[in-house]
């Protein structure tokens, strides 16, 4: 007999394992939860491994922050061999015996840091007319990709040892590093494929204070809500402003506010009594609601 679900609010930093899909991840950690609502903020590939932050219940209403923040990566590359995908679940394409010394290895990595282009990979759940581009090759179909600009905020060679290296990078929302480790295998004249990647960080979220499947499986269910952490633990980038009763009520009823706050245009984190009740957009001292908590909503129809 299936387990009732329950409403549920919060964040939880996952350390999403090794062969899991995120949807699948996901789908392990909502029954673990029992939630009725939960998504995650940002596809791992099954090789992948790392930060995969979930939302659940009213969380999902603000993770477009955390899908659109900057990523940090450990990556594994094996230079000298390409293969099929790019990385080590595809078939080798071509071997290259090619001799490089880390200093060589180096400059090329320093081109790569800036604004760079990338052509999205066809073993990729980017989609195209409505359906994945890993679906279209499983069908032997290649679809024409147009190259993108993504920006590489660090790469860093944390380890190298002639034809394998590891390196850390920090990149805007969008970067493929897995294209990035065949781009720089053609830089070097020698291809190069990617043979592991774990994802360390998300904005200031770290991979050191996730949970592993294995550690949620052995919790009772009031150890696991205590790992979740509060709806605005994703919005601490934005301004906040403190809203009494009254004004709680027109905002949760569509009205805008006169807000004279000395704060910048933009998102603001709004509180009412010390309690997030949600988001709005201040532009030019009017404040607009922009997403609210549902109990805000239903509270402000009580009053009507």
């Amino acid at each position: 007999m299936p387990r009732e679900k329950r409403p549920l609010d919060g964040v939880l930093l996952f350390d999403k394992p090794l062969h899991l899909s995120s949807n699948t991840a996901l789908q392990k950690v909502r029954r673990l939860f029992q939630a009725e609502k939960a998504g995650h903020t940002g596809t791992l590939d099954p090789l992948a491994t790392g930060l995969l932050p979930i939302c659940f219940g009213e969380a999902t209403k603000f993770s477009s922050g955390l899908l659109d923040a900057d990523k940090t990566y450990h990556a594994l590359v094996k230079l000298g061999q390409t293969t099929t995908t790019g990385d080590a679940e595809g078939e080798i394409t071509g071997n290259c015996d090619m001799v490089l010394d880390e200093q060589q290895v180096c400059a090329v990595l320093h081109d790569f840091i800036g604004q760079i282009s990338q052509i999205p990979p066809m073993h990729s759940a980017l989609k195209h007319h409505g359906k994945p581009l890993y679906e279209y090759i499983r069908n032997g179909e290649t679809v024409e990709r147009a190259s993108r600009n993504v920006i590489i905020h660090e790469l860093v060679m944390e380890h190298f040892s002639g034809d394998n290296m590891e390196i850390s990078v920090r990149c805007s929302k969008g970067t493929y590093v897995r294209t990035m480790a065949e781009d720089i295998g053609n830089a070097l004249g020698c291809g190069a494929h990617l043979r592991g990647l774990r994802r360390t960080a998300i904005a200031n979220f770290r991979v050191e204070n996730a949970y592993s499947l294995e550690q949620l499986e052995a919790m009772n269910m009031p150890a696991r809500d205590a790992c979740l952490l509060p709806l605005d633990c994703m919005l601490q980038h934005m301004p906040m402003l403190e809203l009494d009763a009254v004004q709680v009520t027109r905002m949760a009823q569509g009205q805008r506010l006169g807000i004279d706050a000395g704060l910048p245009d933009g998102k603001i984190r709004l509180y009412s009594a010390g309690k997030f009740i949600g988001v709005a957009a201040l532009s030019g001292r009017r404040l607009a609601p922009d997403r609210l908590l549902s109990s805000v909503a239903k509270n402000a129809a009580c009053t009507v």
